[in-house]
């Protein structure tokens, strides 16, 4: 999937625990599905979930998860991964590694959600909570988050080379226009809140057709709130959309930012991935780009 990956497999995740975890030697491994895009995901036992870096600059990313995670989670609404454990270099693989308690549901890729309006209004509520926590000390947009929470703005020169290079693929005038529509709202002028970074199907489960938790804080920061907005096209269709918005009672400005971001996202993953390095993610973009275009006049 990146040319800097390093290799995992579960024959590596069982020496790891093996090695540096004794207490959990010996349980069945199984790889997680769909895979992520950063960490590799190994379910150990029923009990366990250990969460590898694919690559170095995903370390980061882990560190902060376990600093922050039991921070937030206790205000949260909907369950959240818990770091039970830190893992080292070793067996020949070089980074620090996480586990963490294992969270029953499927992904919302896999389990579809029986009711879009009132998952509409379960995800505005995990929003809002989020946004609620004191921010102090919180990070603000970096490398670590892959500077979700930034002005829009600051996202304009990668997002026009996207769509460039998706030329014939996709409507290029319309995302053109989408974009510059969204780079003309207002920006966050308010204090900066808690985000997630990274809401979408593949970040949420599901049991018995209705959100139960949300993973991969991975991009969780304190930024423009608008980066969790975008939520509302990557998951909805456009009834619940209105009902999202009117929940999570986003001003016209934050709403538009939160479109940019949707469309920005879709045509870098475009741009980026193919079916063959990561069918999933870029089946996932071509929707939230045709939700994006399809509200453009």
């Amino acid at each position: 999937m990146h040319a800097d990956e390093v290799h995992i497999d579960a024959d590596l995740v069982g020496r790891l625990l093996a090695a540096q975890f004794p207490e959990w030697a010996g349980r069945p491994i199984e790889p997680v599905h769909p895979r992520g895009t950063d960490n590799a995901i190994y379910r150990a036992g029923s009990d366990l979930a250990v969460r590898l870096p694919c690559r170095r600059r995903t370390t980061e990313t882990l560190e902060k998860e376990r600093l922050w995670l039991p921070r937030v989670a206790p205000h949260l609404p909907l369950a959240v991964p818990a770091p039970l454990a830190v893992g080292v270099p070793g067996e020949g693989y070089p980074f620090t590694w996480s586990v963490y308690g294992w969270l029953e549901g499927e992904n919302a890729t896999v389990e579809p959600i029986s009711d879009l309006r009132r998952a509409a209004a379960d995800l505005a509520e995990f929003i809002a909570s989020l946004q609620r926590i004191d921010p102090a000390g919180g990070p603000p947009p970096g490398e670590h988050n892959f500077r979700r929470g930034e002005p829009l703005a600051n996202r304009d020169a990668a997002t026009r080379t996207a769509i460039a290079s998706l030329d014939g693929a996709v409507n290029g005038a319309a995302a053109t226009a989408a974009w510059d529509d969204a780079l003309h709202a207002t920006p966050w002028q308010r204090p900066a809140v808690w985000i997630h970074g990274d809401l979408d199907a593949r970040n949420l489960l599901v049991q018995n057709g209705r959100l139960s938790a949300a993973i991969d804080f991975g991009c969780l920061g304190v930024g423009d709130p608008a980066c969790d907005v975008m939520v509302a096209w990557k998951l909805f269709d456009a009834g619940s959309r209105d009902t999202f918005r009117a929940e999570i009672s986003a001003d016209d400005a934050t709403w538009a930012r939160g479109r940019g971001w949707a469309l920005s996202q879709a045509v870098s993953a475009l741009s980026y991935y193919t079916p063959e390095t990561n069918a999933l993610l870029v089946g996932e973009a071509q929707r939230w780009l045709a939700e994006v275009l399809s509200e453009q006049s």
